[in-house]
Parts: C-alpha cells; sequence; structure tokens
C-alpha cells in the first residue's frame, strides 16, 4: 500500500516478519524531502523494528526503531555523507541523524537534536 508519493507501507515492515509496518508521519515526511533533494530512489534497509527483533539484532534499548520513528536510509548513487551533511542543514536542531559509511539513521525524536557518527 502506497504511503506518500515515493513509499510504500511495505517498505517500512519489521525484518523479523511479525507484521510490525507502521511509519510515523513526521519521519516520512523527513524521507520524502531526502527523495526529492537527491531526486533518486531512497532505500529502507531498516524501519520499524518489534521489541524483540530490535533486541535480537542488538539495537539501542530506547531505538526509535521501535517507536516507529526511524529508518535507516540509502540514495541511490549518493554517499551516506551528503545524505547525513542534507539533513542535519535541512533541519537544525531537530531530530536525530547518524552518518554510517554506508547508510544513514534519520529519526524524528522528540527529544532532539542527537547527532552521531558510527
Amino acid at each position: 500500500m502506497k504511503i506518500s508519493e515515493h513509499f510504500n507501507r511495505y517498505e517500512f515492515a519489521c525484518k523479523c516478519g511479525c507484521g510490525f509496518d507502521t511509519v510515523d508521519e513526521e519521519t516520512l515526511a523527513v524521507l520524502e524531502s531526502v527523495r526529492e533533494r537527491f531526486d533518486a530512489p531512497v532505500t529502507i534497509n531498516s524501519g520499524c523494528r518489534c521489541a524483540a527483533y530490535n533486541k535480537e539484532i542488538g539495537g539501542a534499548i530506547r531505538s526509535q526503531h521501535v517507536l516507529a520513528r526511524a529508518a535507516d536510509i540509502t540514495v541511490k548513487n549518493t554517499p551516506a555523507y551528503l545524505v547525513y551533511q542534507h539533513l542535519i542543514d535541512t533541519f537544525p536542531g531537530k531530530y536525530g541523524f547518524g552518518k554510517y559509511e554506508t547508510f544513514t539513521h534519520v529519526d524524528t525524536r522528540s527529544d532532539g537534536p542527537a547527532r552521531w557518527e558510527g
């Protein structure tokens, strides 16, 4: 089921197959902004996670993924550092963004901002 111009609900589904496939509207809006900025497909590597799966993969205890407010993404033909820079420039003082070698973490935490490099 399409939930925005560029994303389908199944893209955010928990990888364990439990059926948890929710995404926060604000998170979705941030991801749409990334899609529009780079004019390239955005792949959701990890969207929402049930508590059991989050624990299984060693996710943070208070992970925003469990709250359906986070996504780890890649943008086709775009280095993660450029995506990260776009996010911190576009949303200063808001949200949580993490830069990793091969992906970017995006979350819409309400107690932000949070910035890190993994």
